[in-house]
């Protein structure tokens, strides 16, 4: 049976083994280099024997040494990522690292979780390797594009030219007289070259010769109100620090005659088949007077409102004179109950007097009727 210390070394060749594949560009991230660093002097004395802390580090250095023999795949892996693709992989491994120092393993077990860590990001790299080949590597469907790749065998940055087809194709555009014609000589792929300098937008005439009309970094070309002779071939080139152009598109103006507007009746004036039967006018058969027919006398709608107006603005006016009187009484009943009492008795006395002579006839009619 195998040993602990017979296995350890074992193990140990078998991660360095790993590393060549997993590693891959990740190990030209400076935070990579740190965290293992970081695995070497504070992480490896209190959790693998000290006699082995030399070999370990010696195959993973060899390893990553080593990483410019991984045969290139230009489906799968061509030796060079972007920035972003190397961001995601560093952070996988970053992640996954932190894991199994967070967990504190030691000794054999520590040397198997990282083992198996590793060959899970040897997958995950291919994948972001992969991905990049599909998606990101020169993106541009023509002309040339400039992009910043990063090589794994001596993580240095470096431009690389992505070159296709010079010209990215011909565009018919149409105008008409007096308006404005606007050339958009922009792709999608522009934004994320590298090295771009100036738009340049050239007129071509007949004999091939070329005059500049714009340069500048704006990708449009745009004139205002443009006539007939505006009309023919536009070329535009954008270019790069590089002696090749990016992109030449071509554009084949053609200027169509001013558009016709017709002048539409306002809809402010009624026509005579919306007039009220009040506005319209008669014509007698034989005389050319016309004759206006006068305005309807029944009352409108303003004068009832005026009327409403005037009553509850009436109604209004009583009410607050009924209120002004109440509050002086309320008033003058809290300030002087006995002198308010006595002012109010004239009032009731008057009262009783009025109710009982207005009860006399009717007692003596009722004799009357009883007799």
């Amino acid at each position: 049976m195998v040993s602990t210390r017979t296995r350890l070394p074992l193990l140990v060749a078998a991660l360095a083994s790993c590393l060549l594949p997993a590693l891959g560009c990740v190990i030209c991230d400076t935070k990579v280099k740190e965290a293992l660093n970081s695995l070497e002097t504070d992480y490896l004395p209190g959790h693998l024997a000290a006699e082995h802390h030399k070999k370990l580090m010696e195959r993973v250095t060899q390893a990553v040494q080593d990483f410019k023999e991984l045969p290139v795949n230009e489906d799968s892996y061509m030796g060079a990522v972007d920035e972003s693709t190397l961001e995601k992989a560093s952070w996988s491994l970053l992640k996954d690292l932190k894991r199994i120092t967070d967990s504190d393993v030691k000794g054999e077990l520590f040397v198997k979780e990282l083992f198996w860590m590793l060959s899970l990001q040897k997958e995950t790299f291919a994948k972001y390797a992969a991905q990049f080949l599909r998606e990101g590597f020169c993106p541009n469907t023509c002309g040339m594009m400039l992009q910043t790749l990063i090589w794994c065998n001596h993580c240095k940055k470096e431009v690389h030219a992505c070159r296709k087809s010079l010209t990215c194709g011909e565009h018919t555009v149409k105008v008409h007289e007096m308006e404005d014609m606007i050339l958009d000589c922009e792709l999608n792929w522009h934004r994320a070259s590298e090295g771009l300098t100036d738009y340049n937008f050239y007129r071509v005439w007949e004999d091939k010769t070329e005059t500049l009309v714009s340069k500048g970094k704006e990708p449009t070309l745009t004139k205002t109100m443009v006539e007939p002779e505006d009309a023919g071939t536009y070329r535009c080139q954008l270019d790069t620090v590089k002696n090749s152009p990016a992109t030449i598109i071509l554009f084949h103006v053609t200027v169509l005659p001013k558009r016709i507007v017709e002048e539409t009746q306002s809809s402010n004036t009624p026509s005579q088949g919306e007039m009220a039967p009040d506005e319209l006018t008669w014509v007698p058969a034989n005389s050319s007077t016309v004759v206006q027919s006068p305005p309807s006398q029944s009352p409108t709608v303003e004068k009832t409102m005026r009327r409403l107006l005037v009553g509850v603005l009436t109604w209004g006016f009583v009410v607050l004179i009924a209120s002004i009187v109440i509050f002086i009484l309320c008033y003058w009943s809290e300030k002087n109950p006995r002198l308010f009492i006595e002012s109010m008795k004239p009032w009731f006395s008057r009262g009783k007097k009025a109710a009982q002579s207005s009860q006399v006839p009717e007692k003596k009619a009722k004799k009357s009727r009883s007799q």
